[in-house]
């Protein structure tokens, strides 16, 4: 059911792959919900993705752009404004990857040259996302960014390894941008902390399988599902949050405010009987 929450808003999608991640899934809930929309993400991406059936069915144009590189950006931000007819009202950033999770190498070894990459890919070009957009003046006043993020920048996971830094980072970069947005235009910035969810990227975690179990299990509620999330995302690029920035707003279904579930005491207890003495 759609509520017009976006109709006349124009924004900017990045990092939708396939029909599994996220930003396809925001892309769908904008463009049901009224907006008109531009899909952006990295050459190697158009190249393995179907990001072209989801320009089809939302009647979205796609521009290549590498979010680490700041000619890309002006690019992709330049034309998305001659495309749409001006600024944009909205900015996801759905963009992640760690070359040390892609090889299995453990944190206390990392690749130097790998983490440099995660950072710059995961977390640093959020900043330059931010930094390219200002400087074009290409969001409107009371216009809206979302950044996803995951409860590991604040809680130690085994297996997220430096993505976990680069989460961290993406966060502390949302609010120093959103104070100086905030100030200037009014512009929200916040990260949404999701559940864990099975994309193409969050897949390539070690142990994600029992990630996503555990926390499905502790979770009040249960997980967030993708389209839970599509749906969170645009509450926030509505005027109905107009107040809301700065945050990083957990969308796990009560995980990141557990400690030890009624399940968890049972399963604890449970396995103490069954070990011999």
């Amino acid at each position: 059911m759609a509520y017009n929450l976006l109709k006349g808003k124009k924004g900017i999608i990045f990092g939708a792959l396939n029909d599994q991640s996220i930003a396809w899934k925001v892309a769908e809930k904008a463009y049901e919900e009224g907006a008109e929309i531009v899909l952006s993400n990295a050459p190697i991406a158009l190249r393995m993705g179907t990001i072209r059936e989801l320009a089809e069915k939302v009647h979205a144009e796609v521009i290549q752009a590498d979010a680490t590189n700041l000619e890309d950006l002006e690019n992709l931000i330049e034309r998305t404004m001659e495309i749409l007819g001006g600024k944009v009202d909205f900015i996801l950033h759905s963009i992640g990857m760690s070359p040390n999770v892609r090889k299995g190498i453990d944190y206390d070894a990392l690749n130097y040259d790998y983490y440099h990459k995660t950072l710059d890919v995961s977390a640093f070009s959020l900043h330059k996302v931010l930094s390219t957009a200002r400087k074009m003046d290409a969001i409107k006043d009371w216009g809206s960014v979302v950044a996803l993020s995951y409860v590991a920048a604040q809680r130690t996971f085994a297996g997220y390894n430096d993505m976990a830094d680069a989460k961290a980072i993406l966060e502390s970069i949302a609010r120093s941008f959103g104070y100086m947005y905030g100030r200037e235009k009014h512009i929200r910035i916040n990260t949404v902390s999701q559940s864990p969810t099975p994309t193409t990227a969050g897949s390539g975690v070690s142990g994600f399988d029992k990630l996503e179990d555990f926390s499905d299990r502790m979770s009040p509620l249960g997980n967030a599902t993708a389209d839970d999330c599509a749906g969170y995302c645009i509450t926030l690029f509505s005027d109905l949050t107009r107040k809301v920035t700065m945050q990083n707003l957990f969308h796990d279904g009560g995980f990141s405010s557990m400690g030890m579930s009624y399940r968890a005491i049972e399963q604890y207890e449970k396995s103490f009987k069954e070990c011999p003495e």
